[in-house]
């Protein structure tokens, strides 16, 4: 059975076994749990599901979090995405509204997969929402897909952390968009060993990447890096396929992730004392926010 402490490892076996990530790490969690393989399906099925009706409902034009911070940019998104001459391309600029809706979502108290945390919860549904509806992705395999992020997931979770308070940004939208690069290249087919080359891309990508919440809330800057985490995912899982290799292996990007982490001063670990949270804008929103709390 797996320990989930080494990338590697779970390449190394997968490819022994003539299997992608994904059916590795289902087999094993089916033997870890003692259940059916069917089992864990239907449950990652449900979370799939839940991140289809976050994305949904986050990109109602009306949508608002408590703070009055944010809501409305997802639906914006969509409106600019079918206009048709995007920048970035058509399966681009939905990745970045499913992104957006479901992170804003979030911020409005809505029901959401924690991917691997709330602030990240827009970068992995970003990805597998796109590639059903764009590139005709059976849900078969996005839910497989859903899985090796698992599996990414807790190899980071042991061996550094999902924390932002722990590990700064880098630890929640960098280790969501590990994952989701991940389920991009198994999706598309993509071997075990590019599977963790994306994984490493897409880490060393965000790495040092810090946890600033103005007035201490999961909106600002955090929703928007959801946004920039899925293009950072789609980059690193394109180049993986393309045969791009990562000079350094994943499972040492994600120990140095730690590193950087441990190095951080509590400033810039989600305490919103540094970063963008200390700017003047900031400051003055944070008054606005909790004096209004006081006047209720």
């Amino acid at each position: 059975m797996l320990k989930y402490r080494s990338l590697q490892k779970i390449a190394d076996e997968a490819m022994k076994n003539n299997v992608s990530i994904g059916a590795y790490v289902l087999k094993d969690q089916a033997m870890q749990m003692e259940t059916a393989e069917e089992k864990i399906l239907e449950v990652m099925d449900r979370q799939l599901t839940v991140m289809e009706q976050a994305a949904v409902n986050g990109s109602a034009p009306g949508i608002r979090s408590m703070s009055g911070l944010t809501g409305g940019d997802a639906f914006r998104m969509l409106e600019y995405g079918k206009k048709n001459n995007t920048i970035s391309g058509d399966f681009c600029s939905k990745a970045m509204a499913t992104a957006i809706a479901v992170a804003e979502y979030n911020a409005a108290m809505g029901r959401i997969v924690a991917s691997p945390t709330a602030g990240s919860c827009g970068i992995l549904p970003g990805v597998l929402i796109p590639m059903m509806q764009e590139k005709k992705i059976d849900r078969q395999a996005a839910v497989i897909a859903l899985v090796c992020a698992g599996g990414i997931g807790m190899v980071i979770a042991n061996k550094a952390s999902l924390s932002g308070a722990a590990g700064g940004c880098q630890a929640e939208c960098g280790s969501a968009s590990a994952m989701a690069a991940a389920a991009l290249v198994e999706m598309a087919g993509g071997t075990p060993e590019m599977v963790l080359h994306a994984v490493a891309i897409a880490l060393k990508n965000q790495m040092g990447l810090v946890c600033d919440p103005v007035a201490g809330l999961v909106e600002v800057p955090c929703i928007k890096r959801n946004a920039s985490g899925v293009m950072i995912a789609i980059t690193a899982a394109d180049m993986a396929l393309a045969g791009i290799r990562s000079v350094i292996p994943a499972d040492e990007v994600i120990e140095a992730m730690r590193e950087v982490g441990d190095s951080m001063p509590c400033a810039l670990r989600e305490t919103a004392q540094g970063g963008i949270a200390a700017t003047p804008t900031a400051k003055m929103l944070t008054l606005q926010i909790f004096s209004k709390g006081e006047k209720k």
